[in-house]
């Protein structure tokens, strides 16, 4: 078998695993490198040179690609909708806020509250920030 065949082939499994791995954007990077090497090996590149291209080419991908497309997995707060919106907005204390309950206004709203860190506590009218929302409760820090 050709060696640009068996760099094709390494290519498609790395982005078939690519596909069933959300979110990590690991092995996307390196299927891009091992299509430069299936390109390398099909101009008639050294099989040395084919494993130098590889190599390079796979920590230049995940090293350059990778945090570019990490940045775009975050979706931007403006355009985030339900609870997810609500991650990082400002509330106000309506009742004690500790590690077991207490009331916010988060926008317009009152929301069932805890605090983020468990033996932290915010008095009534103290400013704080969503940290997340789990079910009908919102995780408030200062």
């Amino acid at each position: 078998m050709p060696s640009w065949v068996a760099w094709a082939i390494v290519a498609v499994l790395l982005a078939v695993g690519e596909a069933f791995t959300p979110g990590l954007f690991f092995l996307g990077p390196i299927a891009v490198a091992a299509l430069a090497a299936t390109v390398t090996a099909a101009v008639g590149g050294a099989v040395w040179l084919q494993i130098v291209v590889f190599g390079v080419g796979s920590f230049a991908a995940v090293g350059l690609l990778r945090p570019i497309a990490r940045a775009h997995l975050t979706m931007p707060r403006a355009i985030r909708t339900g609870a997810a919106a609500l991650e990082g907005a400002k509330a106000v204390v309506l009742q004690r806020v500790d590690g077991r309950g207490g009331r916010v206004k988060i926008g317009g709203e009152e929301w069932s509250a805890r605090s983020y860190v468990t033996d932290e506590a915010f008095d009534v009218g103290t400013e704080v920030e969503v940290a997340q929302i789990e079910g009908a409760t919102a995780l408030v820090y200062r």
